[in-house]
């Protein structure tokens, strides 16, 4: 399947997740549900764009996980990538009387303000991928989870590391490489990318940064950003992606370049992401894509669930929620693994390509 028909499908996909109401109990509506009589508890998850593969892999998991609570309505909706678009929506969450909102912020500290309102109407919140922190609302150094809300998350420089380290022993000796770097503010672009200069750049200083942007998160960007950088003529070594989507672009854009892929497949460069998304993995299996760590969107969509359904229940304060997944590794050894995963829940059709 061609990257521009995957992008199509990914796109249209999100946007009907998004657009909808993403169930649970199907029925209800009004404000402060009580879950034990006709109506449903409302929640609403905030995503941060629906062109983010990652966020449309985690609204649509948020909908599985929200099936496994018949007291639960769950409706989600997406900032598009646009701080006052989501800001807009979070305002709209106290307006609708939401019992809980789940937070995936576009950008922590444009977001937290409006985090905050949520709290002092009394409506608990729990940001995930990223956290948003004290630091984002009051810009102190204080990196503990923002007062009143809870976080499920994973750990950005754990993500990052796993392949800067290896990539340490695999770009050669002077290599030129460019930097795909995510939205400015973001908790997860900017630890990530601290994290390849405290894992790799420290530790390889003959390493030249040839060109680094910010693509935002959007393989489209990151796709006009290689192809810029292609023309300039210097051979780029390796291509360092804060995540797999902006990867994906990047490699498009020299898929079909005899200076960077050989005519029997081999490559003449190194690329790294992270997230270990369904189209990361085929492109690990292609031999495209080095390594990537995985961000699993289905744990945390049902860690996201069931504590939401353990605050609205009264089993434990919103405040308590701290809980973060893993970040193992994929790579050539053990895609197949994953591949067969994503096979498995539908993501990955049985002819080895994206489904529809």
């Amino acid at each position: 399947m061609k990257f521009k028909k995957i992008s199509a499908v990914l796109l249209s996909a999100a946007m009907v997740v998004t657009l909808a109401a993403c169930g649970g109990s199907g029925g209800g509506s009004g404000s402060g549900a009580s879950g034990g009589g006709d109506d449903p508890y409302r929640v609403c998850f905030v995503a941060r764009a629906s062109a983010d593969t990652f966020a449309a892999w985690l609204t649509t998991e948020m909908q599985e996980a929200a099936k496994e609570y018949d007291d639960i309505e769950l409706t989600c909706v997406s900032g598009e990538g646009d701080d006052n678009t989501e800001n807009g929506l979070l305002e709209d969450c106290i307006t609708k009387q939401y019992d809980l909102v789940i937070v995936q912020s576009n950008n922590n500290a444009a977001q937290a303000p409006y985090v905050k309102q949520l709290v002092d109407a009394g409506i608990p919140v729990i940001t995930t991928n990223p956290t948003t922190h004290q630091s984002d609302l009051d810009g102190s150094d204080d990196d503990s989870v923002m007062e009143g809300t809870g976080t499920v998350d994973a750990d950005p420089v754990e993500q990052a590391s796993v392949s800067a380290k290896r990539a340490v022993e695999e770009v050669p000796e002077n290599a030129n490489v460019v930097v795909l770097r995510g939205p400015s503010g973001n908790y997860h672009a900017e630890k990530r990318r601290e994290a390849w200069d405290t894992y790799f750049f420290n530790e390889r200083p003959d390493v030249t940064i040839l060109y680094e942007d910010y693509a935002n998160w959007n393989s489209d960007e990151a796709l006009t950003l290689m192809e810029s950088w292609v023309q300039s003529g210097t051979h780029i070594d390796a291509i360092i992606s804060m995540n797999d989507n902006m990867a994906a672009g990047a490699i498009e854009a020299i898929r079909n370049d005899p200076d960077y892929v050989n005519a029997d497949g081999t490559t003449s460069f190194f690329a790294y992401g992270v997230d270990g998304t369904a189209q990361g993995c085929l492109l690990i299996q292609e031999g495209l894509l080095t390594s990537t760590a995985l961000q699993d969107a289905s744990e945390l969509a049902q860690m996201n669930m069931e504590y939401a359904h353990k605050v609205l229940s009264g089993e434990m304060e919103v405040t308590e929620v701290n809980d973060y997944v893993d970040a193992p590794e994929i790579n050539a050894d053990n895609v197949e693994d994953y591949i067969q995963i994503y096979i498995d829940n539908g993501e990955i059709s049985s002819d080895g390509t994206l489904a529809e």
